[in-house]
């Protein structure tokens, strides 16, 4: 399909999708989110490895929601309004391959929920992120919260959700919110070579399953978690990757892993 406020790319068995809306600072509307949604399964058709999100430009990855439709914002329009912004989110978060947002200046509101759905965010050293939503009367309602919550713990989340708080790269990556911080013509260059030289590097499905149980048994108690972990390990235990991986190690050699 054709795309208004987002680019797309494939390079190197990579999907490449760039918010382009760098008059903006990259804001998001409901026709950007659901482009992103719609490439998440373009992409996925065409049999990439793993997905980078970006916003272009160093100013911002994406500022936030764009607030001119909010003024006619109310209770009715509301809710299909957020369920659609949550479904392009659930999609991210449990898409099959690994997802990396490349953090570029600006990642505020909506962009921050963007950037908290993917598995992995790199960072530029000039990045700054938060939730100013509480500003306008509202809070992060598509998630941003709770994966907040669940990276850095309730009480430091609260924080940053009922204060607005900006939080710079370094302090981010302190908590746990970013796994790197680069310099901001580092990023995109960085998020490749994370994708390429480490995941890319490791067994397909041992990898979905390792990002399956870490995002899905966060939100289970214990018993069914260990029991979910149980049943991803049997999984890759029954894979070809799992048997080179195994013969590789007692050969002493690296293993050549193939997805199956």
């Amino acid at each position: 399909m054709d795309f208004k406020n987002i680019l797309l790319s494939k390079e190197d068995q990579i999907g490449i999708i760039t918010i382009n809306r760098a008059d903006r600072y990259n804001v998001l509307d409901l026709q950007t989110e659901m482009e992103i949604g719609f490439a998440f399964d373009e992409l996925d058709k065409e049999g990439i490895r793993g997905l980078m999100i970006t916003g272009v430009g160093e100013k911002a990855f994406s500022a936030g929601a764009d607030i001119f439709p909010y003024l006619e914002m109310n209770l009715v329009k509301s809710i299909p309004y957020m369920n659609k912004l949550k479904e392009v989110l659930w999609k991210i978060e449990n898409f099959r391959k690994p997802v990396v947002s490349a953090i570029n200046g600006f990642c505020l509101g909506g962009g921050f929920e963007l950037a908290l759905a993917s598995h992995f965010r790199i960072s530029s050293s000039k990045a700054v992120f938060g939730f100013p939503e509480i500003n306008v009367g509202v809070f992060p309602g598509n998630g941003g919260s709770q994966r907040l919550a669940r990276l850095i713990g309730k009480g430091r989340a609260l924080w940053y959700v009922a204060t607005g708080e900006q939080i710079k790269a370094e302090e981010a990556f302190s908590l746990g919110i970013v796994h790197k911080v680069v310099p901001p013509d580092e990023v995109v260059d960085a998020t490749k070579d994370f994708l390429i030289n480490t995941l890319f590097k490791k067994p397909p499905i041992a990898l979905w399953a390792a990002i399956t149980s870490v995002n899905k048994g966060s939100e289970m108690d214990m018993d069914s978690a260990c029991q979910m972990d149980v049943d991803l390990a049997s999984i890759c235990m029954g894979t070809e990757d799992f048997k080179e991986g195994v013969k590789a190690f007692v050969e002493k050699r690296k293993p050549v892993f193939n997805g199956s």
